[in-house]
């Protein structure tokens, strides 16, 4: 596992996203993306985790295809989950390529998309 201090994985994610399709990034709205350290208990239970199992990031929120117009809802939240993800790569460059791929996951969420449309794009390309 390695290890980096809260500021530079904040930096990651900020540099992550600005690679991320203009196109996509500009039509996310009122999303706060953030990082914690781990998924709270809550958010474990609400998800339905094993002790065995490992979180990278959490969508919460109405996913735009569900919204039907409504404006007055709170700001979504995504959170990348870092110590799960340090523990699951060896290197910086590998920390990068999976910090990415779990931001774009989670904004795939924020645009409606279920695991396996996820799935069926991200084998149908790669995404860094």
């Amino acid at each position: 596992m390695i290890e980096i201090s809260d500021e530079v994985f904040s930096a990651l994610i900020a540099e992550v996203m600005d690679e991320l399709p203009r196109e996509h990034m500009d039509a996310v709205k009122n999303v706060a993306i953030v990082y914690a350290d781990e998924p709270t208990p809550e958010q474990r239970e609400k998800l339905r985790l094993r002790d065995d199992q490992s979180l990278f990031g959490l969508y919460e929120g109405v996913p735009l295809a569900r919204r039907q117009g409504l404006t007055n809802l709170p700001p979504d939240k995504i959170t990348i989950f870092k110590n799960p993800v340090l523990a699951y790569v060896d290197s910086y460059d590998q920390l990068r390529r999976q910090v990415k791929h779990t931001v774009w996951h989670e904004i795939a969420h924020y645009f409606g998309l279920d695991h396996p449309a996820i799935h069926a794009l991200e084998n149908g390309h790669k995404n860094d």
